[in-house]
Formats: C-alpha cells, structure tokens, sequence
C-alpha cells in the first residue's frame, strides 16, 4: 500500500482535513470531524483522535471529557491527500448524544428500510452482550443467559441456528 507523508496533506483554506472515524472492527461510520496540522500530528504521536473544533475554535482529544477515547488503529488518506478516514477502537460511543454513531437517524425523503444483510451486526450484537455484563438490565433476556451459564446460551445458540436453517429452506 503507498503511504502520504503527513506533510502532503492538503488542509483546506482554513487548514482543515475532514477525518472520517470508523470502528476499526466493524467499519461502521462513527463520526466525520476536521483535523488541523497540529490535531492530526497529535493524533499520530499519542495513538487516539484529536480534531480541531470549529465552533469553539480549538483543539479536542475525543474522550477527554466523556471518557469515549478513540484508540487509532490506521489512518487512510484519499487519493486527492484532503481527506482522511481514520479506524479506530471506540472505548464507548461517538456521538455526544450517546448514540454509538453520529449516523443513527435517515433523510425522511429515502427509503432505508430494505436491508441487504451486514457482518456488522455480529459486532454490534458482541459489543451489546458484553454492555450487559458491564450494566445488567432488569428483565433482560441476555442477562438471564449469562446467568444461567454456558448449558443454557449453548441451547438458545442452537435454537437460533435451527431458526436460520428453516427460514433459508423456506425463502
């Protein structure tokens, strides 16, 4: 794969990049956010994201108040240098409203209903398996799994397969 040097980034009049944030085991887009110079050298040296906030006119460390670090696995740049997309292991979610993603709502004018099936959600099932360990729920099916033991959850594992099997025989 060929690299860009850092100082081949093509800021923007203002000095900005935009910086698409992945999960880097998912690939589901978390954030878009801008980086200036010092944000992305800041991001490089420490391993986790920084940006440049252009409503308040400074710099952020993703985290430093909330908690949700985002730890940086690869940085891609596109084949212009003004863009970036970075993956990166989300430590809790990205968007200040605590949704795991900035992108959890569709344009009202665009059919996203129909799905074409995705990996990505064996990740998201893991990360809301291990949240309940982490926050039991009253009344949770999955906690009562987990309480139950490994006998138990390998019954329902085996009942969601047949469930599978049957549904494709039937399609």
């Amino acid at each position: 794969m060929e690299s860009v040097d850092i100082g081949n980034i093509k800021f923007d009049e203002k000095g900005l990049v935009p910086a698409v944030v992945q999960d880097a085991r998912s690939g589901e887009v978390l954030m878009v956010a801008y980086m200036n110079a010092e944000s992305l050298a800041k991001t490089v040296e420490s391993g986790e994201t920084w940006f440049f906030s252009r409503s308040r006119q400074k710099l952020w460390h993703k985290g430093e108040e909330s908690g949700h670090f985002q730890h940086v696995k690869r940085i891609y740049v596109d084949c212009d240098a003004d863009t970036l997309v970075v993956e990166a292991i989300p430590e809790g979610p990205a968007c200040h409203t605590g949704n795991r993603s900035c992108f959890y709502r569709s344009l009202a004018q665009w059919d996203n209903t129909k799905a074409e099936g995705s990996l990505t959600i064996l990740h998201t099932l893991f990360e809301e398996i291990k949240d309940r360990r982490i926050h039991p729920q009253e009344k949770s099916y999955t906690n009562y799994l987990q309480k139950e033991g490994k006998n138990k959850i390998d019954k329902k594992i085996g009942e969601e397969a047949s469930e599978v099997i049957i549904a494709d025989q039937h399609e």
